[in-house]
Formats: structure tokens, C-alpha cells, sequence
């Protein structure tokens, strides 16, 4: 494994349950601010392999960028169950999360 993905991996690890952050944070978090996509496909690939809390991440928007309506329904509800609050048009307040 790459030293920036074990990083990644570490990273996302640590999220802790009812917590979001977006990619981007993700990647300044791991030593690469401009790598989101990067942390995207980290997510994609190794996510069920390293049991990654992905369900925890969201677009700089507080959008679930999921691309499939399944998955994207699978996250908001494991988000919801570990309490994490929707606005109104759907997106997470990042605002809550700050720190």
C-alpha cells in the first residue's frame, strides 16, 4: 500500500460514529490537501477490504456523492442511525462538525 492510502485508511479509521467530513479534509488530514478524488477512490476500492466507515463522508456541499440512488439511501440512512442531522434540502451542516 502507497504511503499516502495507509494514511488515508488510518484516517478514516478514526472518524468517529455520528461525525462527517468531507474528502477534502480527509486528504489535508493525510498529508495531500489537493487529493479528494484521490480519497474517493480510496473509498470506492478499499473500503469493504479495510472496513472503512465511508458512510462518514461527504462533498465539501454536505452532499452524499454516491452516485447510485441504493448506496445513496444506504449512507443517509446509516448516518441518520448514528444521529447525524439533515437539513432540509438533504445536505449535512458542516457547520456542526467544525471545530
Amino acid at each position: 500500500m502507497q504511503p499516502f492510502t495507509a494514511e488515508v485508511v488510518r484516517v478514516l479509521k478514526e472518524i468517529p460514529e455520528g461525525y462527517v467530513v468531507t474528502y477534502g479534509q480527509v486528504a489535508r488530514m493525510a498529508g495531500s490537501p489537493r487529493a479528494a478524488r484521490q480519497v474517493v477512490r480510496i473509498l470506492h476500492t478499499m473500503s469493504e477490504k479495510h472496513a472503512l466507515p465511508w458512510h462518514r463522508v461527504v462533498n465539501v456541499r454536505g452532499e452524499i456523492a454516491v452516485p447510485d440512488d441504493e448506496s445513496r439511501e444506504l449512507q443517509r440512512m446509516l448516518l441518520k442511525s448514528e444521529d447525524v442531522v439533515f437539513l432540509e434540502d438533504g445536505r449535512v451542516d458542516l457547520s456542526v462538525f467544525e471545530k
